[in-house]
């Protein structure tokens, strides 16, 4: 392990909370009747945080997924807003949703969609997919981001 890599996660260890966001990417995507896939999909999903942490790092694809329904506010009973950003020869599209029901296998990931804003392309090439934090556990540390900004927007009031 390196020196960075432990200075990360001693990081994230430390952190009494934090708010991550989360980003997968993948080589190309398809779109059907509500259904996301993302092929060829990086093995790693990474996170950061904002300020004043500013802790990085990568959990595996699969620790992602197979997380998705723990804890209290996980992902499975507050279903996130993500971005997709697509990149074509003529340029960029991104499209606003919501994700549920992920479903990994063989370097793909599914996802059914709600379509927030934007219009989803039916195929593309390489993209990423920007994921909100609300509601995420994170190994080792739990982000309740629906608590923490409750007591910010509190502190803000006073």
């Amino acid at each position: 392990m390196n020196e960075k890599h432990e200075k990360n996660m001693a990081a994230i260890v430390a952190a009494p909370e934090i708010e991550a966001l989360f980003v997968q990417t993948a080589g190309g995507m398809a779109y059907h009747d509500g259904k996301l896939t993302l092929h060829d999909l990086a093995p790693t999903t990474l996170f950061f945080s904002d300020r004043p942490d500013r802790v990085t790092g990568h959990i595996s694809s699969e620790e992602f997924v197979d997380s998705w329904d723990k804890g209290p506010d996980s992902f499975a009973s507050n279903p996130p807003n993500a971005v997709l950003s697509v990149f074509h020869p003529d340029g960029v599209s991104d499209v606003v949703v919501e994700i549920t029901e992920p479903k990994l296998w063989k370097g793909q990931l599914k996802y059914t969609v709600t379509i927030l804003d934007g219009e989803m392309p039916a195929s593309g090439g390489p993209n990423s997919l920007f994921i909100d934090i609300i509601g995420r556990p994170l190994s080792p540390v739990s982000v309740a981001g629906v608590a923490r900004r409750e007591e910010r927007r509190e502190r803000r009031r006073l």
